[in-house]
């Protein structure tokens, strides 16, 4: 699949909406359910099989993520560049 006009201003404009995201917010509070997927659990063959299972959902930690300043920067950089590439390119359509 070749990447068009299209396809570039897309991935530009996501990329650059989630910079200005990482930007705005210092830290993200995971829910418990997406910290107990991240939090890493001892195997025991079986057991740790069924252990989600059981497992109850009162657990009061939840996992912060903050993520690197440049981190929102470089999204933001590499989205504007896409955008604006897209925009130097000719249109999907033909010459209109």
């Amino acid at each position: 699949m070749e990447l068009n006009r299209n396809h570039y201003f897309m991935a530009g404009v996501v990329l650059l909406l989630l910079g200005i995201q990482l930007r705005c917010v210092d830290t993200f509070v995971l829910n418990e359910q997406s910290t107990r997927l991240l939090t890493p659990q001892p195997a025991n063959g079986a057991v740790a099989a069924i252990r989600p299972v059981f497992q109850t959902v009162t657990q009061t930690q939840k996992k912060t993520v903050k993520p690197p300043e440049w981190l929102g920067w470089a999204l933001l950089s590499i989205g504007s560049v896409l955008i604006l590439h897209a925009l130097a390119m000719k249109s999907p359509g033909g010459d209109h």
